[in-house]
């Protein structure tokens, strides 16, 4: 994963500064093409911080943890 991660972010980089100096970014379409990429790698990045968490042996043996973990999930989406 590292390799490929090496290997491919200098690619993406290009390819990001190719796009973005081919259009006009005060545009309406630039501003909602970047608040969903960005809204996108905010929820993978939080999906997998929760997946760790929920994940965790200390988590998963103690129902009164659990639960308060999910109420707090649910009151910070709310």
């Amino acid at each position: 994963m590292e390799t490929f991660f090496s290997l491919t972010a200098h690619v993406g980089i290009v390819l990001g500064i190719a796009v973005s100096s081919s259009y006009n970014v005060h545009s309406p379409t630039a501003f909602i093409i970047e608040g969903v990429f960005n809204s996108v790698l905010i929820y993978m990045s939080l999906v997998d911080l929760l997946a760790t968490d929920f994940n965790n042996p200390k988590l998963q043996t103690n129902t009164k943890l659990q639960l308060m973990t999910y109420l707090a999930l649910f009151l910070v989406q709310g």
